[in-house]
């Protein structure tokens, strides 16, 4: 077959062994597909201005001798690394662990290397150091999840010359953000234990000054305030299965507690073993509510009801709309704000008679 290309006609295919011994380098593909070495850096750089059958012909002398490209030479053609910097915090834990993976598999389909940083405290300079190594490493775009007030308030002082996404932290001004609907998870818990007939819901909340934890924490007090019910004081726990335990046990010891919606799963955990070492039956005294809904909450005993986070989609979400910054598009093509779901099961109940 005979190959036409804006570089003239293709002579017919070579076989691999004509560049037997060394490493195929650009120069050699470009000879074995009879275009020049500026139409194999267009065809590797996805330039829309390669006609289909060059494309053909250039990814075709590629397989036959086996050229992989370097990442160099590709970011030398396009002034980009085709890299991504992510910063996490509390990395550990289910949801940010879930969301980097997603970042991570996101980024491999669309031809990008994730280069990550986990950091273990909040303070500034160690936010701006990790912002400043990212730039230094050249990431095209950097990702931050930010689930702390004053990591925002850091990664807002720091200077990048690239493109940033954060995550559950708003910046304002121009800095794109994700985050999942907490607010309507809250109320979606708090209005579930209501409607069963419990006349209040007490709360183990998250730590303050994590954004998703002050945002459940105000949406429960609204939603019990708008049904005239009483408002409790919040529990205040580390998002740990030992914070809901311990604070469980104060609540246990309470006969007039018949609901609890706990911030996390990890808590809720916490707060099912100290009710059952209390001897308060879930759900015919007590019943509870998590969020998350870790891959053991259906596992539990009895069955955890939790509000469901799609940690994958707030990652491809987060990509998506990185690269659309990288690629200088500015109006967002995916929704900011990622939807939750109650997930109902059997530590719920009707409020016990009195």
């Amino acid at each position: 077959m005979t190959r036409s290309t804006a570089d003239g006609p293709a002579p017919r295919g070579r076989s691999r062994r004509s560049f037997a011994g060394a490493r195929p380098v650009m120069d050699d593909v470009a000879r074995l597909a009879g275009v020049s070495k500026q139409t194999v850096s267009r065809v590797l750089n996805d330039h829309p201005a390669v006609r289909p059958e060059t494309r053909a012909a250039v990814l075709d002398a590629m397989r036959t001798l086996g050229y992989r490209p370097s990442r160099s030479a590709r970011s030398l053609a396009s002034g980009r690394t085709r890299m991504v910097g992510v910063i996490s915090f509390d990395a550990a834990r289910y949801g940010p662990a879930s969301i980097l993976t997603a970042i991570n598999t996101a980024a491999q389909g669309a031809g990008y290397l994730v280069s990550s940083i986990a950091l273990d405290t909040a303070e500034r300079d160690t936010v701006v150091r990790a912002v400043d190594t990212l730039s230094a490493e050249g990431a095209d775009g950097v990702i931050a999840i930010a689930p702390q007030r004053r990591v925002g308030t850091a990664l807002a002082e720091a200077r990048i010359n690239a493109p940033m996404v954060v995550l559950e932290n708003d910046l304002g001004g121009r800095t794109p953000l994700i985050t999942a609907d907490s607010w309507a998870g809250a109320r979606a818990a708090t209005g579930h234990l209501l409607r069963l007939g419990h006349t209040t819901v007490h709360h183990i909340a998250g730590p303050i000054g994590w954004t998703s934890a002050d945002v459940r924490t105000d949406s429960w007090r609204e939603t019990l305030t708008v049904a005239g019910a009483e408002v409790p004081d919040a529990l205040v726990g580390d998002w740990s299965a030992d914070s809901g335990y311990e604070l469980g046990r104060r609540l246990a010891r309470r006969p007039d507690v018949t609901a609890v919606f706990a911030s996390n799963d990890q808590m809720a955990l916490g707060l099912l073993r100290a009710l059952h070492e209390a001897g308060r039956r879930v759900p015919d005294d007590v019943s509870v509510v998590g969020y998350d809904d870790i891959p053991e909450a259906a596992h539990l005993l009895p069955p955890l009801t939790t509000v469901r986070t799609d940690f994958a989609e707030i990652g491809s979400r987060a990509l998506r709309l990185l690269l659309d910054r990288i690629d200088g598009i500015d109006e967002p093509r995916v929704e900011p704000v990622v939807p939750v779901e109650l997930v109902v099961r059997r530590s719920t109940g009707p409020a016990p008679a009195r």
